[in-house]
């Protein structure tokens, strides 16, 4: 179950993930299988071989895309969560949720 975001900034992932672009969306997240965590990071591209090429770069296996047929995607937990998010220059969608070191 994903919350804490606002209806436009799913919107705009998802434009900017049909539009064939590297888009980052981090929310809330609860599930039983991983208690633990309680963020996920969403990265999406609807060019798959750009996904995959992507994921390649940060240690990331193809076979753990979402082959979501709209919106493929990678869903990044823990330490990969934040250690991709601070290589990409993106730690700011996770401190909205968390305290993460800059």
């Amino acid at each position: 179950m994903a919350f804490g975001i606002k209806r436009d900034e799913l919107k705009q992932w998802k434009k900017e993930v049909e539009a064939g672009n590297i888009a980052f969306l981090t929310h809330y997240w609860a599930d039983d299988r991983f208690p633990q965590m309680n963020t996920v990071t969403k990265v999406g591209c609807r060019d798959v071989d750009k996904l995959k090429q992507w994921g390649k770069k940060h240690g990331l296996k193809p076979k753990w895309i979402h082959a979501d047929e709209k919106y493929p995607h990678f869903d990044l937990i823990g330490s990969f969560e934040e250690d991709i998010l601070k290589a990409e220059g993106k730690l700011d969608q996770l401190r909205r949720f968390k305290s993460v070191e800059k």
